[in-house]
């Protein structure tokens, strides 16, 4: 389940996500929350003819998560990448006061358009810049509905990310040390079909 907030150029997704880290197969999960360019593309059909609507390119991401194995809201593993080459993150960028109150900082970065985490405000269509403050509450509360410690049991961690199910299998099949990993945690995921 994923929400999408999208304004004229670009868009915001919400949604819950679980990562298996590749190196020591300790798990992660909680809140991601994109900002993502919409694609531009011509119209279709007649002027009442409903239009492609795209969230494409990714240009910031935030991850709200803890490590499992951690006490529910510590947000031991929240992170941010502050921009993307193509379609793959830059590496983590860990912020104490991400950590310390990820609520108010994720408001902070949306209602700066990003300016107050690096300095440096997201590549957005000044018009979209000017409507995110706004947003900024809506935004917080729907990243708290994936909240790391709403998601106790497997079952509905994968319930709520059954679309990423792919990614998730990969990371299983990069992993360095697969006996590490929780089998029975990652069974929804790794379930043929």
């Amino acid at each position: 389940m994923l929400y999408i907030l999208a304004l004229s150029r670009s868009a915001l997704v919400v949604r819950h996500w679980f990562e298996i880290d590749l190196d020591d197969a300790s798990m992660e999960h909680g809140a991601r929350i994109e900002l993502r360019e919409l694609a531009s593309g011509g119209h279709r059909g007649s002027e009442s003819a409903a239009q492609l609507i795209a969230a494409d390119r990714p240009l910031w991401r935030a991850d709200l998560f803890d490590r499992m194995q951690d006490e529910p809201g510590t947000f031991s593993a929240a992170h941010y990448h502050p921009d993307f080459a193509g379609n793959e993150p830059s590496v983590r960028v860990w912020d104490t006061e991400l950590t310390a109150d990820p609520w108010r900082w994720l408001g902070e970065q949306i209602a700066s358009a990003g300016a107050a985490a690096n300095g440096q405000p997201w590549p957005v269509d000044p018009d979209d810049a000017g409507e995110l403050p706004g947003l900024a509450g809506e935004v917080v509360s729907l990243a708290r509905r994936f909240a790391p410690d709403r998601c106790g049991s497997p079952a509905e961690c994968y319930r709520l990310t059954k679309d990423a199910r792919q990614a998730v299998r990969l990371m299983a099949g990069y992993l360095r040390r697969p006996d590490l990993l929780d089998a029975s945690w990652v069974a929804p995921w790794l379930a043929p079909g």
